[in-house]
């Protein structure tokens, strides 16, 4: 008598049956592998039944009451601006760590470091040059698209109830996003990033009340140095990724269980 527990569905029988293409096979053999281990389908029902469910409890968007599907045509492209955000977020998230394999910020108390490494990987790394150029300019589409991106939430009044929650995420990614720029900015400690960082004390500095304790904490005194470096390196590389990751996952996950709200 074997043990081994038996098929109550023959699902080997079931795919011999029907002339499937080889990608098929092999995603319906991994599918089932997983499934015997870990319940995939389970739990992908799940959340199938509690998408419907939140789906169908939201009220109707403008083009579904009215039947306007093909009236906005020309809205479209623009819907596709918090996808091609978060495309960009994941391009600057790859390239930057890359770059971060030869970026060494000031270890010895002497911030040129910072600058040395920056020379090193665009003038002698292979392909350096593409890399850092690749994590720069993904960075400045996403400040672009995440920008517009807001725009068209707030000109096509996709921000009102019951979206509003989501509104205000937007708004907490769309600081992060600028945060995740300036400390990025200040990593070269070149003339620029030195006079951008200056203008950053001065900032905190003007600061009713706790001005002086807010350029402690970020920038480690009243003048630029080894330790202000150190602050954005932590907080660009560390810090704000989990943080931002975190919170785009929690944005995209209501757009999900709310569906794209259509131009009014």
């Amino acid at each position: 008598m074997s043990l081994e527990r038996k098929d109550d569905h023959d699902h080997k029988g079931w795919m011999q049956e029907r002339d499937l293409t080889p990608v098929e096979t092999t995603y319906l053999t991994v599918l089932m592998w997983l499934d015997k281990r870990l319940r995939v389908v389970d739990y992908l029902e799940i959340l199938e039944d509690l998408y419907y469910k939140v789906n169908m409890q939201m009220p109707k968007s403008h083009t579904e009451q009215y039947n306007l599907d093909n009236k906005f045509w020309y809205w479209y492209p623009l819907y596709a601006l918090g996808s091609f955000s978060t495309i960009a977020y994941v391009v600057a998230a790859i390239s930057g760590a890359l770059l971060g394999f030869y970026y060494s910020p000031a270890t010895t108390g002497d911030p040129t470091t910072a600058y040395n490494s920056i020379t090193f990987i665009m003038t002698e790394l292979r392909f350096g040059f593409f890399l850092r150029s690749l994590h720069r300019w993904s960075a400045q589409v996403m400040v672009a698209a995440v920008f517009l991106h807001m725009l068209r939430v707030y000109f096509t009044g996709a921000y009102k109830e019951p979206r509003e929650l989501n509104w205000i995420i937007g708004i907490v990614l769309i600081s992060l996003t600028m945060v995740f720029g300036y400390t990025g900015y200040l990593l070269p400690w070149d003339q620029l990033a030195f006079w951008a960082g200056q203008i950053g004390v001065e900032m905190s500095l003007s600061v009713p009340v706790a001005g002086e304790w807010v350029a402690q904490l970020l920038f480690g005194g009243f003048s630029l140095s080894q330790s202000t470096l150190q602050r954005m390196y932590i907080l660009h590389v560390f810090f704000l990724p989990f943080i931002t990751t975190a919170i785009i996952a929690i944005h995209i996950g209501i757009v999900w269980m709310q569906g794209i709200a259509e131009p009014h």
